[in-house]
């Protein structure tokens, strides 16, 4: 009965072309039927599922399965009895007679059904990932996942790059986010890094003449974590010298072209482009959805002198925005009030409403502000009859961040999003630096070698805030799904960038010296992007959160509920290391 497993065919390959075939298949038995001399199985493997006919002489080996073991049989593909085809599965018009059956292991009862559409909870299921992977939704995933990579790697060498591994082990080099470290047994007291990016070492490969570097590259990061977000990650990884900000677009635009329709979506031929200005002015966001309306509007010019405090106060020292919601008269003072909910986390008091009616205008500041300065707002914002404004007031990043997440929160819950519809974009020149009230010092927005614009570097010493960078983001329905810049490959810029950020010639020896070291030795004009490839597979897959798209994730508290990790570990080994658990004596 056996045969070599490269010749057997898989569960979901079988057609209505293979009849009168003898086939060898093996796989996990989903569910059994019995119909009285006859016994019907779901056979399943990786690729979908056919359907096992055991009879006669056979009967009794089908009578003995139960879901989940694993089996291995051979038999004759015939054609399903009239009326019994399966137009939803691809194998819905054969069936395959069993004439030997070979159970290789029984399976327990599983802790919940291995199907699409379980009720099972996420931590059920990631204790058991190996059993949630089996289910026909999550295997598609990863499957999907396995064809993107593969088609980014044609991709990318036809386009001339190197594929290059770069350490996992390195030094600490932060950048922005905590490092995860690991302590060294021989150089005692000392440590690594898990790297956050490549970004230094691709950098390098830039000095070394490689040219055109991509890596499928492992990154991690110790910081909180959201849906989208894990402390181990992949990043598609691109560096390329002797190229300017449309040879990178150009690049990323082929791509998607290529690996997006894996999923069934069509990217435009080329993206539409945004500055970083104008898409926090008119969406409240660096990562702008442009499927649906609700832009800002500027209101602002109308708060001085209008006779409502909270409003006069903001326009003197911050700003004033707003959303005109059409038919958003209609919503309830329990719904408006709700409102408020979403604006508090980004730091704003809450949300100003005024709307118009037939005959009246209503707003909890109509007594200040009287009806027609009531109306002079809504005129302004272009609010109509039955319409709602939104205004929220204050400094402006809290102002963008909570008018940009209220207008999110009101597409999704009144249905504002086209479905089936995706938008592209390129949002460019953001600013190179950004101020730290607490610190009381500028941040690198991106990193400390990203190239400010030429016309900007003279600006870096006199009003270092308003410096723009050569970097870009590609967004994707309101999804950040990569981001980069060209690099400086100035000494003598970078020296101004460290000065910037408060960084002394010491500081950037002890930090990065090893890069300066080489770029002391002919370094070529270079840049690049990193794309997150599992949230690009989550969008593709239309999937709300990574850890659907990855095999093995963690949960949001960092942990493994497959392996308990993180684990407590030998005190020999901590011992060997020079490590004393923190509040721990001996």
């Amino acid at each position: 009965m056996r045969r070599s497993a490269w010749e057997r065919p898989w569960c979901g390959s079988l057609r209505a072309e293979n009849v009168g075939e003898t086939v060898e298949l093996a796989g996990w038995i989903r569910r059994r039927r019995d119909l009285g001399g006859l016994v019907f199985a779901d056979l399943r493997d990786r690729t979908g599922i056919v359907q096992l006919v055991f009879e006669s002489e056979m009967l009794a080996e089908g009578e003995r399965l139960s879901p989940e073991d694993v089996v291995r049989i051979e038999g004759t593909v015939r054609p399903r009895a009239e009326g019994q085809t399966n137009p939803d599965l691809p194998t819905g018009e054969i069936e395959v007679r069993v004439t030997a059956m070979e159970l290789l292991t029984e399976s327990e009862t599983p802790p919940f059904q291995v199907e699409d559409g379980t009720n099972a909870s996420e931590e059920l299921r990631l204790t058991h990932r190996y059993l949630d992977l089996r289910r026909p939704e999550m295997t598609a995933n990863l499957l999907l996942r396995h064809r993107l990579v593969m088609e980014a790697r044609r991709y990318f060498d036809e386009m001339g790059f190197v594929e290059v591994e770069t350490p996992i082990l390195t030094r600490s080099t932060p950048e922005g986010a905590r490092d995860f470290l690991v302590p060294s047994r021989i150089h005692r007291g000392s440590w690594y890094a898990l790297p956050q990016s490549p970004q230094l070492f691709k950098q390098l490969l830039q000095v070394a003449g490689i040219g055109r570097y991509v890596q499928i590259a492992r990154c991690f990061r110790d910081e909180d974590l959201r849906a989208d977000r894990q402390p181990e990650f992949t990043q598609i990884d691109v560096e390329a010298s002797f190229i300017e900000e449309e040879d990178v677009f150009g690049l990323i635009e082929g791509l998607f072209a290529r690996i997006f329709p894996l999923a069934g979506i069509e990217p435009p031929e080329r993206f539409p482009r945004m500055t970083y200005d104008e898409a926090m002015e008119r969406y409240g966001s660096d990562r702008p959805d442009t499927r649906f309306g609700l832009e800002l509007v500027e209101l602002g010019h109308l708060a001085p002198g209008c006779g409502f405090r909270v409003l006069e106060a903001a326009a003197a020292e911050g700003r004033v925005k707003g959303i005109v919601l059409p038919g958003g008269a209609a919503l309830s003072r329990k719904q408006l009030d709700g409102l408020n909910e979403v604006v508090r986390p980004h730091g704003a008091a809450g949300v100003l409403w005024m709307k118009r009616t037939a005959d009246s205008v209503a707003s909890p500041a109509r007594k200040a502000l009287g009806e027609d300065g009531v109306l002079r707002f809504l005129d302004a914002a272009g609010a109509g009859e039955g319409d709602l404004l939104l205004i929220v007031a204050g400094a402006g990043k809290v102002v963008h961040a909570a008018l940009g997440a209220l207008r999110l929160h009101i597409a999704r819950e009144r249905d504002l999003i086209p479905e089936g519809r995706h938008d592209f974009l390129w949002v460019t020149d953001f600013p190179l630096l950004e101020w730290n009230e607490e610190d009381g010092r500028f941040y690198a927005m991106h990193h400390p070698f990203t190239a400010p614009r030429p016309g900007d570097v003279v600006r870096l010493e006199t009003d270092p805030g308003a410096v723009r960078a050569r970097a870009y983001d590609v967004v994707m329905d309101g999804s950040e799904l990569g981001g980069g810049s060209i690099r400086i490959h100035s000494a003598e810029v970078q020296r101004r960038m460290f000065a910037a950020l408060g960084i002394g010639e010491e500081e950037a020896r002890a930090r990065f010296g090893f890069l300066l070291e080489a770029f002391r030795y002919g370094v070529p004009p270079h840049g690049g992007i990193a794309l997150g490839l599992d949230r690009i597979v989550m969008l593709m897959a239309g999937r709300d959160s990574i850890r659907d798209v990855i095999a093995f994730p963690k949960t949001t508290s960092g942990s493994c509920l497959l392996t308990g990790a993180p684990a407590d570990v030998d005190p020999d080994q901590l011992a060997e290391l020079g490590v004393r658990p923190a509040g721990k004596e001996g």
